[in-house]
């Protein structure tokens, strides 16, 4: 029995940066959207009950975000302090020189996080780490949930959007929505507040987008029970039927995991062994 891998607090520092950067970015769009609602037109006209509906739903949505994007942050889906020396012998597993460790199958070493991360699925840029075994059902929930708040912002600039529509020509909005920068330092007759409203529906409905891109792209990962690094290179000796890959990826209570990030569903496996296609093809003959 080999010792851990363990790795220096200072090489996870340059990690801090993306998620710092991603922050100031999400609180600037989150005062600049309370800014249009509140001395802009505001939120759309809704009754008592729509209103309390409305409330809870965004109330729901920020709760799943903000905890899939802790869990996130706090599941560690590298080796370090796992017990890998002497696990890979005679098995064919590859050799980490930067590691100085045998690394498992479908894991792989990321220049970022400066480690080897297991089922290493992709570096996420905008957060900082690394997509593995760990932390990969938070990301997707992230995806869901990020979505859905986007396009619900998107929802709620739905008057301010129909005023600066009213207010000036089709040209001119146009121009104002696809270069909002560009034409607030042109001076081209536009407010702060346009500007603002301009700037967070881009936002709005780009993240949107990227975040439904996302969640389609590995949500059919998620079914062929691949990575995007098996995926790239043809590789399917991991599925094992959409059901079981479900299972491996969102563990038991796969259904219920997307709508609370805290439901236990604890995930089968520790990310080095992995059931492959051959081995159900063998236990059913």
């Amino acid at each position: 029995m080999g010792q851990p891998w363990a790795v220096g607090t200072a090489e996870a520092a340059p990690a801090r940066l993306p998620l710092v950067l991603t922050a100031l970015w999400a609180a600037a769009v989150g005062l600049e959207l309370a800014y249009v609602l509140v001395l802009g037109p505001g939120p759309p006209p809704l009754g008592p009950l729509a209103r309390t509906l409305q409330v809870a739903l965004a109330a729901f949505q920020l709760l799943n975000l903000l905890g899939n994007v802790g869990l996130f942050l706090r599941s560690d889906p590298s080796i370090r302090g796992v017990m890998l020396a002497g696990r890979g012998l005679g098995q064919g597993w590859a050799y980490c020189y930067q590691c100085q460790s045998q690394v498992p199958p479908r894991s792989g070493h990321c220049s970022a996080c400066r480690i080897c991360i297991l089922r290493r699925d992709h570096h996420c840029r905008l957060l900082g780490r690394c997509v593995g075994f760990r932390n990969y059902r938070p990301f997707l929930c992230l995806l869901l949930h990020g979505a859905g708040v986007l396009l619900h912002a998107s929802v709620l600039l739905g008057p301010a959007l129909s005023a600066l529509l009213r207010a000036h020509t089709p040209l001119h909005t146009a121009a104002l929505l696809l270069l909002p920068w560009l034409m607030l330092l042109t001076g081209g007759k536009v407010s702060l507040a346009q500007f603002a409203l301009a700037f967070v529906t881009d936002t709005c409905v780009a993240g949107a987008l990227l975040c439904g891109a996302g969640l389609l792209f590995h949500g059919m990962l998620l079914l062929r029970g691949q990575t995007t690094w098996e995926w790239a290179r043809g590789q399917h000796a991991y599925d094992l039927g959409p059901c079981h890959n479900l299972q491996a990826a969102l563990g038991p209570r796969w259904v219920l995991v997307w709508l609370w990030p805290f439901l236990a569903s604890p995930l089968p496996g520790d990310g080095i062994t992995f059931q492959t296609t051959a081995d159900v093809g063998l236990m059913a003959s």
